[in-house]
């Protein structure tokens, strides 16, 4: 037999096997005992009859004036009689029987005692030196019925008990399981991010062990990916300045020379060093998104850091590249404003490198929270789509981008509990691509702004 997987199943169902056996083998003993103590009253109601019986016939039997004559005793009503009787001489004739007794039946007079053939048991006695001898029948069948209405009366209740006793150990096991079963969805519940400690006040002693090197687990996970995200932010924190440095000093070669391939590589130079500043600063925000804190307890619209991002990305782009549309309620959020600029930022960016030149970027916010960014361009396929969250992953790998934009904004995304949505062509249209993400907000926001109240 295969046990189930389930520790649950498991205890129940060796529990409930166990049991049943035990109370089968508890209803089969008892029958046995019952069946031997039957027949020891059973014997005993054959010996009390014939030594009640016998001197009566005695008596009768010996103030007859004939001898050798049959009498048999009429019954006063009908009844079941299940122990018959038959007296006889030394010659063995009858001299009184039963009403109900069949003399072909009764065996000859062997000594007194008890007797048994296939169908009957028997008892004999005799009186007056052997001279006058009374045997008492009992039919074997009435001895099996009574064994099987015993029999019965201990098993049926047993198909009434053991359900609801199965049924029992179901709940009584379900409920010792319970904190088994919390600190299975609490691990269930918890995103890919979250290394905090398990609780594990209510769980077994053989349980807890198991815990508590979980939580051990966990915390060495824990200080490894510190360790990871820090070393990354001190690493590009610590580059800014030497790589500034760097390229002032090859602004400053391409201004001074006047030789054309040593203005050209000063030029290469340049844009490898910023490309490098680009890098660190992604790097920067990564850390942030995977390691900062994004919800504060303040609340801030949001409608405010879109258009500053949006007017700072502007400076660098040819005019009318992006096109904004903020709702006109304000939209307050208790999401960091540092990492709402970065995700926005890092969309926005990643729309204006990878979209169509001569389009528009659209960057809409509605009332309900949702960021949306859409370009135009070539028409992406679903495996590429599901690539492009990876770091340094680009969908056109000959463009100057970091490949680490919207794996940001789905770090941050996932921290918020809400998944960053790709999709290509964009909604409504035959080609382009669109990014979008689901916001913190309090739907309470417009009547909170408009009395005033401070966040």
């Amino acid at each position: 037999m295969r046990f189930p997987r389930s520790l649950q199943a498991r205890l129940g169902l060796s529990v409930g096997l166990v049991l049943t056996v035990l109370w089968l083998l508890a209803a089969t003993l008892t029958a046995l005992v019952v069946r031997g103590e039957m027949d020891e009253v059973f014997d005993s109601a054959l010996r009390e009859t014939a030594e009640r019986i016998l001197p009566l016939a005695v008596t009768e039997i010996v103030g007859r004036e004939e001898e050798g004559v049959t009498q048999r005793l009429a019954p006063i009503r009908e009844h079941l009689e299940f122990f018959t009787y038959v007296v006889r001489d030394a010659q063995g004739r009858i001299l009184l029987q039963s009403h109900a007794a069949n003399p072909q039946m009764f065996p000859p007079y062997d000594g007194a005692g008890f007797h048994q053939t296939a169908t009957h048991r028997f008892y004999n006695d005799a009186a007056l030196r052997g001279t006058v001898r009374i045997t008492v029948a009992e039919p074997l069948a009435h001895r099996a019925a009574v064994a099987r209405e015993i029999q019965l009366g201990l098993g049926l209740p047993l198909l009434i008990v053991l359900p609801v006793a199965l049924a029992a150990i179901i709940f009584a096991v379900r409920t010792t399981l319970g904190s088994l079963r919390r600190f299975r969805v609490s691990l269930e519940a918890r995103s890919v991010r979250d290394l905090s400690p398990v609780a594990t006040g209510d769980l077994p002693a053989e349980i807890h062990p198991l815990a508590t090197t979980l939580n051990s687990l966990l915390d060495r996970l824990r200080e490894a990916f510190e360790a990871e995200r820090s070393f990354a932010a001190n690493a590009a924190h610590e580059l800014r300045t030497p790589l500034a440095g760097a390229i002032a000093q090859a602004q400053r070669l391409r201004s001074e020379t006047s030789d054309a391939a040593a203005e050209a590589r000063a030029a290469e130079i340049e844009t490898t060093l910023k490309r490098l500043t680009r890098l660190s600063e992604r790097l920067m925000q990564l850390a942030r998104a995977e390691g900062g804190r994004l919800r504060l307890d303040r609340y801030t619209d949001l409608r405010t850091v879109a258009r500053l991002v949006i007017e700072d990305t502007e400076r660098g782009s040819p005019p009318g590249r992006i096109a904004l549309t903020l709702p006109a309620t304000p939209l307050l959020s208790d999401l960091d404003p540092d990492a709402f600029g970065i995700l926005c930022r890092n969309l926005v960016e990643n729309a204006l490198r990878h979209g169509a030149g001569s389009a528009p970027v659209d960057v809409t916010l509605t009332t309900d929270g949702e960021l949306i960014v859409a370009n135009d361009g070539p028409v992406l396929s679903r495996e590429t789509l599901n690539q492009l969250t990876a770091r340094f992953e680009r969908a056109d790998a000959s463009s100057d981008g970091s490949g680490l934009g919207l794996a940001i904004v789905a770090a941050i995304a996932e921290r918020i509990g809400s998944p960053l949505v790709l999709a290509s062509p964009r909604p409504g249209f035959d080609m382009g691509f669109q990014a979008s993400v689901k916001l913190p907000t309090d739907a309470r926001t417009p009547s909170l702004w408009q009395r005033g109240s401070m966040y």
